[in-house]
């Protein structure tokens, strides 16, 4: 059984992303894992600002909600990251997260790849939703997951569901007439 921590880094509640990330969630808790979902989209958090005070064996001078966040992700096995697509990417909130990560990192005199801290091992999975669905919809957030996730922070890849062709707009989502709900469940029910 995994503690899976799921960021839905969307702005609004019950939008296409935090529909997908929650079929995810189903698939995964039925499987027995234990599930916390945090949803950025009321959350305040700031971008790493490079103070390193981190590094100098403080906690992270910044007081948001990274702090209620933090504990859960040290004690989590998998990390899940739920995106919408904006400007062919993954969205701020989730970038500022991840930037944030290096306040929990520890410092590795003999750093893999060129690091100098080293990362807590955790599986990872990247969810996101797109109004478009063209073969290139999601190159450059599957780019910036894998250099970012995989390759720096050391995590192990376990999936991806790239849920394109599901409207945008308030008026037009359809997640639901899309398979990528049941793909999500399956997913999490596998991991």
């Amino acid at each position: 059984m995994k503690t899976i921590l799921v960021i839905v880094a969307s702005g609004m509640k019950n939008c296409n992303t935090d529909k997908l990330a929650d079929a995810f969630i189903k698939g995964a808790s039925e499987a027995g894992h234990s599930v916390t979902k945090m949803f950025l989209g009321d959350k305040v958090i700031n971008g790493c600002t490079g103070c390193n005070a981190c590094r100098w064996g403080k906690p992270c001078v910044q007081k948001d909600a990274m702090q209620d966040i933090y504990p859960l992700y040290v004690k989590s096995d998998m990390v899940v990251l739920a995106s919408p697509l904006y400007f062919w990417t993954i969205s701020a909130r989730l970038k500022a997260f991840l930037e944030r990560l290096y306040a929990v990192a520890e410092e590795d005199d003999n750093p893999p790849k060129g690091r100098y801290e080293k990362h807590a091992e955790k599986d990872c999975a990247l969810l996101m939703t797109a109004a478009d669905d063209l073969f290139w919809t999601f190159e450059q957030a599957v780019s910036y997951y894998r250099f970012n996730c995989v390759n720096y922070l050391g995590w192990r890849d376990k999936g991806m569901v790239l849920a394109g062709g599901c409207g945008g707009s308030p008026t037009k989502r359809c997640i639901e007439e899309t398979g990528h709900l049941d793909e999500a469940y399956g997913f999490g029910k596998s991991v």
